[in-house]
C-alpha cells in the first residue's frame, strides 16, 4: 500500500473565469476565450453559460457564433493565464509545500502527511472547494495514491465505458432494441473520444488508500494520459477501459503501441514512480506603468520606457543581479498583449545598456487602438559578479577589472542578436586536434568568453576556405597529378608543396576519416586556383584524390 497521497486540481474554465474576474462585473451572456490555432480562430475556454449553449473547446469561432449569436468573445492571453496559474500555485501552497503546475490549467499537490492538519482529507477538499468558489473558479479534484490516478479522477470521475458489447446478448443486437442502442455513449459506438467532464462548479473524487486499481478500472483509456492516436487505435481494437488494458500482455503492448502505453499504466498504478517536482521560487524583477489614457505614438512609448528603466535597474542592483533576457509587454486597449524579448550578451543592470536593445525592436510593437499599460520583466537574471571579494589583493583586482571592463563587444553582440538572434552569433575556440576540421570548436558568442592566449600554430598553412572533401578525378597514385578534374573543370598543376601526412584518430570511429591516412598538398594550378588536395591511402574505403579547401 502506497503511503503517498496526491491531489490533482483541474480548472476546466480557467481562462474564461479569469477574464470574468478581471472585468469585475458579471457578463450578461455566454463568454468564450478565442485563440489562434493553425491560422484559424477557435474557442479555447468557455463559461458555464457558453457550454450550456452546446459550444465546446476547439470549435471554430465562425461555427460558434452561428450557434450562439449572443456569444461574448475575448482574445486569449497566454502570458496572463500562466501568471494566474502561478498565483493559484502560491495559494495552494498553504495546504502543502509540494505544488507543481501543469499547463495550461491544472495543479498537482503532494498531500502526504498534510491532510490531518485540516481535519482529514474530506475536510481539506471541502476547504479547497470553498476557496475556489470564493474566487469564482470551477475546480475538479482527484485524490489518489499516484499522480496518474489523481489526474484521471479529476478529469474523468464518474465516466465509465458502459457495457462492453460482445454480440452474445440479444438485448444488444436485436432489432427491437435498436432504439435503445442509440442512447449509448457515442464514443462506445465508435464516435469521438470522451472529453473530460465539466459539469459542476466543484467536483471531487477520492480513491481510498490502496484501491487505485479499483478506482481506475471503469475509466476510459483517455484517463491514462495516452496520445489521442494511441487511444483511438486501442478503441478500434475493442480496448476501451483501463482494466481491459491492464489485463493484456505487456510485451505485446510495448511492441505494437510503444513503451508510452506501459509506462503510463505503471505510473497510474504506482508501479513506476512519478514524483511531484515543486516549482522553485525564482527571482522576480518587474516594473509596470499603468496609463490613464491609451497611447499609440512611439515617442510616448519611449517616454514610458525611460520612466520604467531606473526603478527596474535599481531592483536588480539591490539584489546584485543582472538581466540576461529582458521582456517588454504592452497591454492594448482591446485586452491583447504585445510582447518583445531582448537578450543581452552579458548580464547587466545598467539602464544605458538595456535601452538601445529595446529601442532597436520597438518598431515591432503594434499599438492597435492604444496601449494602456507598459511592463518590463527580467525573464532570466544572473549574478553580475562571478567572483567574490575575500580581501586578497589579486581577487580584489580581478573584481575591479571585471567591473571596469570594456562592454563595447558585448553591446554589439546584443544589438546584432536583436536582429538575427543571439544563437546566430558565434566565436571559435582552439582545440587540441591535428584533424583540420577539428582544430576549432564553435561556441555561442553571447554565452562564452573570447579565447585567451595565442592560437597554436598548425604544422603547415591552412586554407582560408575549408569545405567537405570533394572528389578529384586523377590517377590513384600518391604522386601529385599533373592533370586532374575538379568541379567539372580540367586543371593543370603548376606547382605543389607537401606532403603533410595526417593520420585519423584511432580511438574514434569518425565516418569522414574511414579513408585512412591522408597526404595533404598545397597545389597551385595554371588557371590560378590554389587548392588544398589530399591523397587518401585507403582504409575501409578505396584510395583516391580529394579537394578540401582553397587558399586566398
Amino acid at each position: 500500500m502506497s503511503s503517498r497521497r496526491i491531489l490533482s486540481l483541474w480548472f476546466p474554465r480557467l481562462a474564461a473565469e479569469q477574464q470574468a474576474r478581471r472585468e469585475g462585473v458579471p457578463l450578461t451572456g455566454p463568454l468564450a476565450i478565442v485563440a489562434d490555432q493553425q491560422n484559424a480562430q477557435v474557442l479555447s475556454s468557455l463559461s458555464v453559460e457558453a457550454e450550456a449553449e452546446g459550444l465546446r473547446p476547439g470549435q471554430a469561432l465562425r461555427d460558434a457564433t452561428a450557434m450562439c449569436p449572443t456569444l461574448v468573445t475575448r482574445l486569449a492571453n497566454p502570458v496572463r493565464e500562466a501568471a494566474f496559474l502561478s498565483a493559484l500555485r502560491r495559494w495552494s501552497s498553504k495546504f502543502s509545500p509540494w505544488v507543481a503546475e501543469e499547463a495550461p490549467a491544472a495543479l498537482v499537490i503532494d498531500m502526504t502527511g498534510c491532510a490531518h492538519l485540516f481535519g482529514g482529507e474530506q475536510e481539506l477538499l471541502d476547504q479547497m472547494a470553498a476557496d475556489c468558489a470564493d474566487l469564482g473558479l470551477t475546480v475538479h479534484m482527484g485524490l489518489a495514491d499516484t499522480v496518474g490516478a489523481a489526474w484521471a479522477l479529476a478529469r474523468f470521475a464518474g465516466q465509465s465505458s458502459g457495457m462492453r458489447r460482445n454480440g452474445d446478448a440479444i438485448d444488444q443486437e436485436a432489432r427491437a432494441t435498436r432504439s435503445r442502442a442509440a442512447k449509448r455513449r457515442h464514443w462506445v459506438k465508435g464516435g469521438a473520444l470522451p472529453t473530460p467532464q465539466a459539469a459542476s462548479a466543484a467536483l471531487h473524487r477520492v480513491a481510498p488508500r490502496g484501491q487505485t486499481r479499483t478506482a481506475l478500472a471503469p475509466l476510459p483509456l483517455a484517463a491514462l494520459r495516452l496520445p489521442p492516436d494511441v487511444v483511438a487505435e486501442l478503441t478500434r481494437l475493442g480496448v476501451r477501459r483501463v482494466d481491459d488494458l491492464a489485463g493484456m500482455p505487456r510485451a505485446a503492448l510495448a511492441r505494437r503501441f510503444g513503451r508510452i502505453v506501459v509506462q503510463r499504466l505503471d505510473q497510474a498504478l504506482g508501479v513506476e514512480p512519478e514524483p511531484v517536482s515543486p516549482a522553485r521560487q525564482a527571482h522576480h524583477f518587474a516594473v509596470r506603468l499603468t496609463l490613464p489614457e491609451p497611447i499609440g505614438l512611439e515617442t510616448d512609448i519611449v517616454a514610458a520606457i525611460d520612466r520604467l528603466l531606473p526603478p527596474f535597474a535599481k531592483k536588480l542592483q539591490d539584489r546584485g543581479r543582472g538581466v540576461r533576457l529582458l521582456r517588454l509587454q504592452c497591454a492594448r486597449a482591446d485586452g491583447s498583449m504585445q510582447t518583445l524579448d531582448m537578450g543581452l550578451a552579458r548580464p547587466s543592470n545598467d539602464p544605458d545598456r538595456m535601452r538601445p536593445l529595446i529601442l532597436l525592436k520597438l518598431g515591432d510593437i503594434d499599438a492597435g487602438f492604444g496601449i494602456d499599460m507598459v511592463r518590463l520583466e527580467a525573464r532570466v537574471s544572473e549574478p553580475v559578479h562571478a567572483l567574490q571579494h575575500k580581501g586578497h589583493l589579486d581577487q580584489a583586482n580581478a573584481v575591479v577589472a571585471r567591473m571596469t571592463a570594456d562592454t563595447g563587444i558585448d553591446d554589439l553582440i546584443g544589438r546584432l542578436g536583436g536582429r538575427v538572434g543571439l544563437e546566430a552569433i558565434t566565436r571559435q575556440h582552439p582545440t587540441s586536434s591535428n584533424i583540420p576540421e577539428k582544430t576549432a570548436t564553435v561556441l555561442a558568442a553571447a554565452w562564452s568568453e573570447p579565447a585567451k592566449g595565442d592560437w597554436p600554430a598548425p604544422p603547415a598553412p591552412r586554407p582560408l576556405v575549408m569545405f567537405r572533401p570533394e572528389m578529384v578525378t586523377a590517377d590513384e597514385i600518391p604522386a601529385v597529378p599533373s592533370l586532374f578534374r575538379w568541379r567539372g573543370r580540367q586543371l593543370q598543376t603548376a606547382s605543389a608543396t607537401g606532403p603533410e601526412r595526417i593520420s585519423p584518430e584511432w580511438w574514434l570511429d569518425d565516418p569522414n576519416w574511414r579513408s585512412g591516412v591522408r597526404d595533404y598538398w598545397r597545389v597551385e594550378t595554371t588557371e590560378g586556383e590554389r587548392l588544398w588536395l589530399y591523397f587518401a591511402h585507403g582504409g575501409t574505403m578505396s584510395a583516391g584524390w580529394f579537394c578540401q579547401g582553397e587558399f586566398a
